[in-house]
């Protein structure tokens, strides 16, 4: 094999944790993500819910009519972080390049600590004994020639499982008759384009390589590739500066037509992205506002600014933004940066020569804050650092939303 990559994946992440915190939950039918009568979707659940139909990323309100005799309960997102870093440093160990895709996710380069598919196995056994020891859960791990084939793997036998993947001929047998959705990137959309073309099996694709990439141009020769088990991607570490933009967002429970509401709401979200800005030493070079009305039609405005990344920079923009949409009820919104950019790839502004800069932007931000105060009775002295926790924010936006 000319590279061996690992793919671990952890079992119902959110779900797992809360159970090995609370055993009283354990074989029940546990859901992660909002409550029901709430806006929002199913984040994670337990294998028992499972056996309803219950995934992630269903509307909460079809979740409860599948299970209404399901345990519903609110993320714990700083807890669930805390473990990840836990998770990454046992996995990232092992490997020569580590790829973290999600809390609960990596992709890792053993090419050289293993030396052989025997190897790889001793590495993904290791894996999976010490995540279980340390820190008492259990993850599914793939060992394969590839990125896909290794992701592949490690879906094959969840939960808790263990599968190898080592050759592309392999992979072309084991995936050659299932359907196309089988295939990493094939989406709902994607797979009903080909399912109208007469393609539904991986097989199919193989077959009908030119109609797919017509079909689906540039994805189609992607797929196409996959299909035969063709995947030379490498693993790459994750670098902040890479990322396209920071942002945050919140969806209110109940949609806000009070537009000065929302212009509050975007200081609370505008701190969110200079936290992490900061803590990356990044600044965005534009702004953009997003919105998502009432009938579910979502826009987005941007505008390019000087470099920034402190709160009331961002806010300023985002706000001017939000005077030139059309006022209707909100459900959902968000503010983010982008064009990002380090500090030594940075210009300076001209607020930047000034020397009192940075206290003209700490005296904006108190004024924000300020406002805040005035209207809604919250006060944030030496409580700010909170407001980043997501339950937090969630429940000072609903705050603010019947304090009108």
């Amino acid at each position: 094999m000319e590279q061996i990559i690992i793919h671990v994946d952890m079992d119902a992440f959110f779900a797992s944790v809360e159970i090995r915190d609370n055993p009283a939950l354990r074989g029940k039918p546990l859901i992660i993500g909002s409550l029901p009568g709430e806006r929002g979707v199913v984040a994670t659940c337990s294998y028992e819910a499972r056996k309803y139909g219950v995934h992630s990323a269903m509307n909460i309100k079809e979740a409860y009519r599948r299970c209404p005799q399901g345990i519903y309960m609110h993320p714990h997102m700083d807890k669930y972080k805390a473990v990840s870093q836990a998770l990454h440093g046992i996995w990232n160990a092992y490997a020569s390049a580590a790829e973290a895709v999600a809390l609960d996710e990596a992709y890792l380069d053993v090419t050289k600590q293993a030396g052989d598919l025997e190897g790889a196995r001793r590495i993904a056994m290791t894996i999976k004994r010490r995540t279980r020891e340390e820190l008492g859960l259990t993850c599914s791990v793939g060992v394969a020639y590839s990125k896909t084939a290794a992701k592949t793997a490690s879906e094959e036998k969840k939960p808790d499982g263990y599968f190898e993947i080592p050759t592309p001929e392999e992979f072309v047998a084991l995936m050659s008759p299932r359907d196309v959705r089988a295939l990493y990137t094939v989406g709902e959309m994607t797979a009903e384009k080909l399912y109208a073309a007469g393609i539904r099996t991986v097989q199919d694709i193989q077959e009908k390589q030119e109609l797919v990439v017509r079909l689906l141009g540039k994805q189609g020769r992607w797929l196409t590739r996959l299909a035969f088990g063709i995947d030379d991607r490498k693993v790459t570490p994750y670098r902040p500066q890479d990322a396209k933009s920071i942002g945050r967002e919140v969806t209110f429970q109940e949609d806000v037509r009070d537009f000065q509401l929302l212009k509050d709401v975007l200081v609370l979200l505008a701190l969110c992205v200079e936290r992490r800005a900061k803590r990356y030493g990044l600044y965005g070079n534009g702004v953009t506002l997003k919105l998502t009305y009432l009938d579910m039609k979502g826009i987005t405005r941007s505008r390019l600014t000087s470099a920034c990344n402190s709160a009331a920079a961002i806010w300023r923009e985002a706000a001017e933004l939000l005077e030139h949409v059309e006022r209707r009820p909100v459900r959902l919104i968000g503010v983010s940066i982008y064009n990002l950019s380090g500090e030594e790839g940075r210009q300076l502004s001209f607020d930047d020569v000034l020397a009192d800069a940075a206290a003209r932007r700490e005296e904006e931000l108190n004024k924000l804050l300020d406002g805040l105060r005035a209207r809604y009775g919250l006060d944030f002295a030496g409580h700010l650092e909170q407001i980043y926790q997501a339950d937090t924010l969630h429940k000072t936006v609903e705050y603010m939303r019947k304090h009108i």
